[in-house]
């Protein structure tokens, strides 16, 4: 997607705050954090959220998962909450497929 901010992350066209990163996610600082740690894990592939996501996408669904909890591990964060939006109505505003990692206070539930 030529105008989707996230791809232009991944692909180095735009500066961000990166922690990570590998051939299949980004992990980098959210611009307008909600928490004290508020990182954002985005799929290198433009996947615009979880119901555009295919069979195919499975791995990499788990993948991001698996590296939200590996940078998690990696920064000392034991307890977090991770979340992704699914449309605008849900909250999502950049259309490509995010999760949230959010830490560093306490969270109430249910969460909205």
């Amino acid at each position: 997607m030529n105008d989707c901010i996230f791809c232009k992350i991944a692909s180095g066209q735009m500066r961000a705050q990166i922690i990570y990163q590998d051939e299949d996610a980004v992990v980098f600082k959210d611009l307008n954090p909600q928490a004290p740690t508020h990182l954002l894990i985005i799929p290198v592939k433009h996947i615009e959220n979880i119901s555009a996501a295919e069979q195919q996408d499975a791995a990499l669904l788990g993948k991001l998962q698996l590296t939200a909890a590996k940078v998690a591990k990696e920064l000392g964060i034991k307890d977090y909450r991770l979340v992704a939006n699914n449309g605008k109505g849900a909250g999502q505003t950049v259309l490509h497929l995010h999760y949230h990692l959010m830490a560093g206070r306490r969270f109430l539930w249910p969460a909205g």
